[in-house]
């Protein structure tokens, strides 16, 4: 028998954001609008709280030095704040410490993104979501968005892919479990562009801001 799902947002956002000069996860986001001054600010973690909500049971966000400043986000969308105290051993010790928290909630699955990733549409969520019920019942372990060959986030992790991220140290890599497992990893083709690494500099962000303002 398959066994039950149960889905948890995770949000890794404990990067210094270095290169970028700001903390990514405060950055607005989407874009501002002409008109739109009364609209309420959203940033990249709003975004991906407010995004990931109708497809998870509870979301994580797992932050570093910016744990304080996030905060308020993150309680005013009822999610759960998970600090990482050693960012600088790297985007899989955060992966880890949030699944960790996933897991206590009660959540064998999780819907992945780095905060510096805007999310995708409320469409394409919903494709990558039920596409990833289904692949489950296959014995598929993970499902990708993919545009155009391109290959980005969320990552929808099951919990036979869970329990490998959790079983390696810690100084283990996302990608290289990926590769080992590949045949238990379905890609799914979706209808918008995809950011692979996310946004790391203020010249990609505004590059990002471009390709989503509205035509005038």
């Amino acid at each position: 028998m398959q066994e039950s799902v149960q889905l948890a947002g995770l949000i890794l956002a404990a990067g210094n954001s270095t290169r970028m000069g700001a903390d990514k996860a405060m950055l607005p986001w989407p874009p501002s609008q002409a008109g739109a001054a009364d609209a309420p600010r959203q940033t990249l973690l709003s975004a991906a709280l407010s995004a990931f909500a109708p497809f998870t049971r509870m979301t994580v966000v797992v932050a570093g030095k910016n744990a304080e400043s996030v905060a308020g986000a993150v309680a005013a969308h009822g999610a759960h704040l998970a600090r990482n105290p050693a960012p600088e051993n790297g985007q899989f010790s955060s992966l880890q410490i949030g699944l960790h928290a996933a897991v206590h909630g009660g959540c064998n699955a999780a819907m992945i993104t780095p905060v510096d990733c805007p999310p995708l549409s409320p469409a394409a969520l919903e494709h990558l979501y039920y596409g990833f019920l289904a692949a489950l019942s296959a014995d598929i372990w993970a499902v990708i968005p993919e545009h155009e060959g391109r290959h980005g986030h969320p990552l929808l992790a099951g919990p036979g892919l869970v329990e490998q991220f959790l079983a390696a140290p810690i100084t283990g890599n996302a990608r290289e479990i990926l590769h080992r497992h590949a045949s238990r990893v379905l890609y799914l083709a979706v209808r918008e562009p995809l950011v692979k690494s996310g946004l790391n500099t203020p010249e990609e962000y505004e590059a990002s801001v471009r390709r989503t303002a509205p035509e005038p």
